[in-house]
């Protein structure tokens, strides 16, 4: 029994590399492809809000249906209607050049089939995996989507440039089919639903908001976590303009950023997966932020000829990250009853998302005025504070149950 869930999720991980890989490539050639062929900033924005706003606000409602349905079959339907799309976009591509609304309503296609199956692959590792192996489990998802953020652009572009962005698209498919093959391979036990005592949709949506408020270390960490992504997010579009602009370099220095970001978050989830049960996940969260601010703030004074500082620091700020996902995702499976744990899950990720476009909006016109540099700093101080509030936090919850316990 103790390799017999190892071996599942070896099978079930092997399975969603390809599918995250694939995805991953399609991404980046979507938007590569856009920007080559419009150099609009205009199209991008709206095939970036076609790519997640499905997800954000779709999030809180469908997790009432992931926690009735089966989550396997929920899994392999979302990654079958994301292949059929990029089989459709790929072989419009491959037959010519499709208008952009095609492009935005195959986006907003994906990003619908992404919101069902991101939180039912979540939601389904507690019933696969021992409660004490989740932080573990996390480690090595990180690792997974870690790997996917560095080798996916690098291969999509070879891809791409060797042939079309439609074969690209047409991996995809192939990714997705290879994914659903090794969930077939698989048994994961279901909840039972609590359709009997929550009949209607309704009931079951407030029930799983209860749920989510009934826990309240894990609201206390999803409000940071809504708070770092209005300050942090924004950063993932100025990296590039921190590279051309404050550094004066091109192109090339600017991918050699991405990639030593992912490379940090490889080592982090690897560091994690290794590690898990030497500390407390509020431990691991606090350290996370803390190093991320510190980074931050630094990239926010360093000067203009001191580029391979900025990449050592943007290392570094990669290998925090998943210091703070991996943990945090323990927590919540942690925390909930399977059965409630997709409601709550969709909560989590729709608070996140919903805060990004936030420090989007913001971004933009402080950057114009004064400069890419004052983001990265005052966006280190923050997550700072983040970090601390949360060790503070957890430390006074920790004293008041000592105080507890010795009365």
């Amino acid at each position: 029994m103790h390799m017999q869930w190892k071996k599942t999720f070896a099978l079930i991980f092997s399975g969603q590399i390809f599918s995250i890989l694939t995805s991953s490539m399609v991404q980046f050639s979507i938007i590569w492809h856009l920007t080559e062929t419009t150099g609009s900033a205009a199209v991008l924005m709206i095939a970036g809000l076609a790519g997640f706003l499905p997800q954000a606000l779709l999030g809180p409602f469908i997790g009432v249906w992931l926690d009735r349905w089966n989550r396997k079959i929920t899994m392999m339907v979302a990654d079958s209607v994301i292949a059929f799309s990029s089989l459709v976009l790929g072989i419009y591509y491959l037959w010519g050049e499709p208008s952009l609304w095609v492009v935005y309503a195959i986006l907003l296609l994906r990003s619908t089939a992404s919101a069902f199956h991101a939180p039912s692959f979540q939601a389904a590792i507690p019933l696969i995996a021992p409660e004490e192996q989740l932080t573990r489990v996390a480690g090595w998802h990180q690792l997974v989507f870690s790997a996917s953020s560095v080798l996916g652009p690098a291969l999509a572009i070879a891809v791409y440039s060797a042939t079309s962005l439609g074969t690209v698209l047409l991996l995809d498919v192939v990714g997705a089919l290879i994914a659903n093959l090794m969930l077939l391979l698989v048994n994961i036990h279901q909840p039972k639903p609590e359709i009997i005592q929550t009949p209607s949709f309704q009931k079951e949506f407030i029930l799983g908001w209860k749920a989510f408020l009934s826990e309240k270390s894990v609201v206390t960490i999803t409000v940071a976590m809504a708070v770092f992504s209005v300050v942090f997010m924004p950063l993932a579009m100025l990296f590039p303009l921190m590279t051309l602009s404050h550094f004066g370099r091109g192109g090339y220095s600017a991918s050699l950023i991405e990639a030593v970001f992912g490379i940090g978050m490889i080592l982090g989830g690897a560091l994690l997966s290794v590690l898990a049960s030497k500390w407390k996940d509020s431990t691991y969260m606090s350290l996370s932020l803390v190093v991320i601010g510190l980074t931050c703030l630094l990239s926010g004074i360093i000067e203009s000829h001191a580029f391979i500082l900025f990449v050592v620091l943007s290392f570094f700020m990669g290998a925090a990250a998943p210091l703070f996902n991996g943990p945090y995702m323990a927590m919540i499976q942690k925390s909930y009853e399977p059965e409630k744990l997709g409601r709550v899950l969709s909560f989590v990720t729709s608070i996140g998302l919903l805060s990004s476009p936030i420090g989007l909006a913001l971004a933009g016109p402080i950057v114009d005025r004064f400069g890419v540099q004052i983001w990265f700093f005052w966006a280190g101080i923050v997550v700072i504070l983040i970090g601390t509030f949360i060790k503070l936090y957890f430390i006074g919850k920790e004293n008041k149950h000592v105080g507890q316990g010795s009365i």
